[in-house]
């Protein structure tokens, strides 16, 4: 495997629908997961999901859950920073086909760009 790197454009981590993420409260603490289900929006994407561009409208202000670093993944799901690169690939991958479809434009495109 590549190297892990978020493509622009594609926001299936936009896609917060809590039925999809029955774990939310296992690594979230009490106060995250009243702030992550306040952004779940219609049709369980991110109220700051702007579909229009496929970005995210507080990109430099999100959620530490949002955020793809080391310490965030440690302390949200126990992976050390070894780890982090082979486990947001995977985490990525799985979103992405779950959104978007496996042979999507969104796939193709990561797959390229992380070496997958």
């Amino acid at each position: 495997m590549g190297t892990w790197r978020c493509i622009n454009h594609c926001g299936a981590c936009c896609q917060l629908d809590p039925d999809d993420r029955p774990e939310l409260a296992d690594y979230l603490t009490p106060e995250e997961l009243e702030l992550y289900l306040s952004m779940v929006g219609e049709g369980g994407w991110c109220i700051n999901f702007d579909h229009a561009t496929r970005e995210c409208k507080i990109y430099a202000n999100r959620p530490r859950f949002c955020r793809v670093e080391p310490d965030v993944f440690h302390d949200l799901y126990g992976i050390e920073a070894d780890e982090l690169n082979d486990f947001a690939i995977e985490c990525c991958r799985q979103q992405i086909e779950g959104v978007h479809g496996d042979l999507s434009l969104e796939m193709l495109r990561f797959n390229r760009e992380v070496g997958f």
